[in-house]
Parts: C-alpha cells; sequence; structure tokens
C-alpha cells in the first residue's frame, strides 16, 4: 500500500496539533487559529558517535562574559548584559516601543563601545528606521541595517564583520527562504526562531529577537518559541501612560524578579532612575483611608499608596471593588478587619486602589491594605510618615516579610520616620523607629480608639 500523508493543523496560540481542521481549537478554545503545517525538511546526517556521560563536578565551567548594552535598566533585567551565543524574546504589543528599545541598545553598543552591530528589519523600510535613529540619536557608523524579508539573506550578512550582536525585528515578519508557508505561519516562525539560534550559537553572538503579542497578551506564535530561547522579556505599559515596564519572564543567565522602567520621550526611552516616585504624589495631607507600604518588584523597592474608600449602603450585599490588589485578597483582607478587630464592614461599600496604575502581588502590603480598610471604615487618618510593612493571615497575626532592611532603608530614604512591622522581623537597619507588633488589632488599636 502506498504511504499517504496525513495533514497536520497547530494552533498559532497555544501549539496544539491535531490532523482534524475545525473552527475552534480544542485545547485552548481559540477561534479561526488552527493553521496547516509543514515538517520542515532535515538535511541528511552523518552518523558520529554519541558523547560520554561527564562527571558534572569534573567540568571547567567559565562565567560567560557579557556584553553590557549601555541602557542600565535593560541589562539589570537581562542579568548584567547580553550572553554570546544567547537568544533573547522581546514581546510587546504594537507600538509599545520595542523597535525603540532595541536600536537605542544596538545604537549604545555601535557608539560608545565602537563595536559594529547589525539590525535587521523586515517590517520597515531603510529609511524608516534610518528616520527613527536619526531621531533617537543613535545613528552612527558602526550600526548597520538590513531591510528585507529574507532570513538566509540577512543572517549572510554576518559574514562580512564581527558583529557584537544583531537584532532581528521581526520573528513573525521573516521568511527561511526552503520553508514553507507565508511569513508569520507555525512553520515559518519555528524555522525562521530556529536558524537565528543556530547562527547565534555557531558565531558566538548574542541574538535579540522581537516578536508580536496576541490579544491576549501572549507571544504569537507557537509556545515552543518561548521555550527555544533563552531569555523572554516582556515590555508594556498602559496607552494613558508615557511609562514602560520591561520584566523578565524567563531568564537562564539570571533572575527573572526584576523589573525596568522607561519613559517614553521625543528622543526615545529614558530610564527611570527613581522608581517610587511613580507610584506616589509625596502628599502629606491627612485623608482617611490612606495607607504607605514599600513592595519589592525583584530587588527594586517602590513606595506604594493604597487608598481606600467606604461609604454607607442600604443594599443587603455590599459592593466590593478593587483595582492593583486582587479581589478574593481585598474580600479576605476584609473579612479579616471584620472578624480580629470588631470593625464592622458589612454597611459599607468598599473600594482599595492602589494608585498609579501599581499592581500588588507581594504579600508585605496585607498590613497597609487592612490600616487602609479601617482607617476608611472609621473614618479616621492615620499617622503621616508612616509605612505598613507586613503579612497578614487570618488569625490576624502579622508575619514577616522577605528583605525588611532593603524596605526600611528604601522608606527611610524617602522620608518616612516609623514603620509598623512584625513583632518577628529580625531587623539590622536603625536609622527609623519600629512599631513592633503581634497582631492586626494591635496594629489598629490607635485608630480602634478614636
Amino acid at each position: 500500500m502506498a504511504n499517504t500523508k496525513i495533514t497536520k493543523y497547530i494552533c498559532t496560540e497555544c501549539g496544539h496539533m491535531t490532523t482534524t481542521k475545525t473552527g475552534k481549537c480544542a485545547s485552548c478554545g481559540s477561534w479561526g487559529t488552527l493553521e496547516e503545517y509543514h515538517e520542515p525538511e532535515k538535511s541528511p546526517t552523518h552518523s558520529s558517535p554519541a558523547p560520554r556521560a561527564k562527571i558534572i563536578s569534573a567540568l571547567d565551567v567559565q562565567p560567560p562574559e557579557r556584553l553590557a548594552t549601555g541602557i542600565s535598566e535593560l541589562d539589570r533585567v537581562l542579568g548584567g548584559g547580553l550572553v554570546p551565543g544567547g537568544v533573547v524574546l522581546l514581546g510587546g504589543q504594537p507600538g509599545i516601543g520595542k523597535s525603540t528599545l532595541l536600536l537605542q541598545a544596538a545604537g549604545s553598543v555601535a557608539k560608545y563601545r565602537n563595536a559594529p552591530v547589525l539590525y535587521i528589519s523586515g517590517e520597515e523600510s531603510d529609511s524608516q528606521v534610518a528616520l527613527r535613529a536619526s531621531r533617537i540619536h543613535t545613528a552612527s557608523e558602526n550600526l548597520y541595517l538590513y531591510s528585507g524579508s529574507s532570513l538566509d539573506g540577512a543572517l549572510r550578512s554576518l559574514d562580512d564583520k564581527n558583529f557584537a550582536f544583531f537584532v532581528l525585528d521581526s520573528v513573525q515578519a521573516m521568511s527561511a527562504d526552503d520553508s514553507s508557508g507565508w511569513p508569520g505561519t507555525v512553520t515559518q516562525v519555528r524555522e525562521v526562531a530556529q536558524r537565528v539560534i543556530d547562527c547565534a550559537r555557531d558565531k558566538k553572538i548574542p541574538a535579540v529577537i522581537i516578536g508580536h503579542i496576541t490579544k491576549d497578551g501572549k507571544i504569537a506564535g507557537p509556545m515552543m518559541l518561548e521555550h527555544m530561547v533563552d531569555t523572554v522579556l516582556s515590555f508594556s505599559g498602559e496607552g494613558y501612560s508615557s511609562y514602560r515596564m520591561l520584566r523578565a519572564v524567563k531568564n537562564r543567565y539570571g533572575n527573572t524578579d526584576e523589573l525596568g522602567v522607561f519613559e517614553m520621550s521625543e528622543d526615545g526611552l529614558v530610564p527611570v532612575a527613581d522608581k517610587s516616585g511613580l507610584y506616589w504624589n509625596r502628599d502629606d495631607s491627612a485623608v482617611s483611608g490612606v495607607a504607605m507600604t514599600i513592595a519589592l518588584e525583584g530587588s527594586t523597592p517602590l513606595a506604594a499608596e493604597i487608598q481606600t474608600l467606604a461609604v454607607r449602603t442600604r443594599f443587603p450585599y455590599p459592593s466590593r471593588t478593587s483595582r492593583g490588589i486582587e479581589l478574593n485578597r481585598f474580600q479576605l483582607l476584609t473579612a479579616v478587619i471584620d472578624r480580629r478587630c470588631n470593625i464592622p464592614a458589612n454597611n459599607h461599600d468598599l473600594y482599595i486602589n492602589v494608585a498609579g496604575g501599581l499592581r500588588l502581588q507581594d504579600p508585605s502590603a496585607d498590613l497597609a491594605a487592612c490600616a487602609a480598610i479601617a482607617s476608611a471604615l472609621m473614618n479616621t487618618p492615620l499617622q503621616s510618615g508612616t509605612c505598613w510593612l507586613g503579612e497578614v493571615g487570618l488569625a490576624g497575626e502579622i508575619r514577616p516579610v522577605t528583605r525588611i532592611d532593603l524596605r526600611l532603608k528604601e522608606a527611610a530614604r524617602l522620608g518616612f520616620h516609623t514603620a509598623v512591622v512584625s513583632s518577628r522581623e529580625q531587623v539590622k537597619f536603625g536609622g527609623i523607629k519600629l512599631v513592633r507588633v503581634p497582631n492586626i488589632s494591635g496594629a489598629l488599636s490607635g485608630i480602634m480608639k478614636h
């Protein structure tokens, strides 16, 4: 019997593969995302002896010499810079500034390190890229540009000079010559990414790939794309704000806890040094329902202002609205205040907000949220110049938080004179007055006296 080739389809959202084309993906439920998948042609390989296992302690491992881009926030999120042979995938929504950031990085290396850099643009013409480079002052004699959608032609340009690193903008716009499908299809995206990875490792130079994201915030293309690269960065920002956030979703050469903050200006992206000022207006007026805390984004301490508004309601089911703090967490902390501190909340609509659009995942903000809730319910302002640092349990106990000394140093630098912390905290920093409390009722005793 003749061999019948089975046609396969793959979901561009989740990477699920099936032999039946349907309108809806059976794995993730997305509509219209199944595309025909073509297996890449395999080149003939010659048999070679398999490598033998080695004792890992006997291996001589040298830390990689990183290439600093000259952009402090980008280098810190990367873990110190680009790694030779490493591949970075940068994802973000359209117009957020991905191309601008990498063009600045390429121009910085080309200008200040006097090293050639190749920028491959598959979406813009030569004049468009040159115009942006001129606007953000990154044009240099060492900055080379390849404009076109042919990946093979772009990679051949790497043979002309000893480039420090190269940028591919973007993986969805390029096409491999001997691979089937249109640019952006699953087959092409996978093949393009694999060839870039192979080229970077063979030449031992870093590569940065730009990837588009879907409406759900995921990088478009097969999920395998994120597994193939060494580092995945997410570049995000709100439409109403000029600030941009850079986070590492995956990093084989560093941690994923760092946060980089940029401000978009006419001259490009400017790193923000003092990030605490982004989410705190430094207003000293005494208003009920406002509490301050020091949250951590990786190793970066941020001053966060938590605001709560309590309004009496006549309905039997009071409303709970949260922004910046998970709603379930807000409801849990409200229940703790009601039960452990005897501050009734069942006759008030409660609204909580973290000023500036910051989203708090750090449990150390629990104590500040409880203080803001109690202050709003009692209509009593909290003492100015005080920050609240602690995790609150269901029993009302206040637990220690991580890196308390770093938080207290930042609080003292910002002008706070008092910090309410857990009685079990082991503190070495002595530059601020500490109020140690074992539970939430003790922390809020000053409010409950009114």
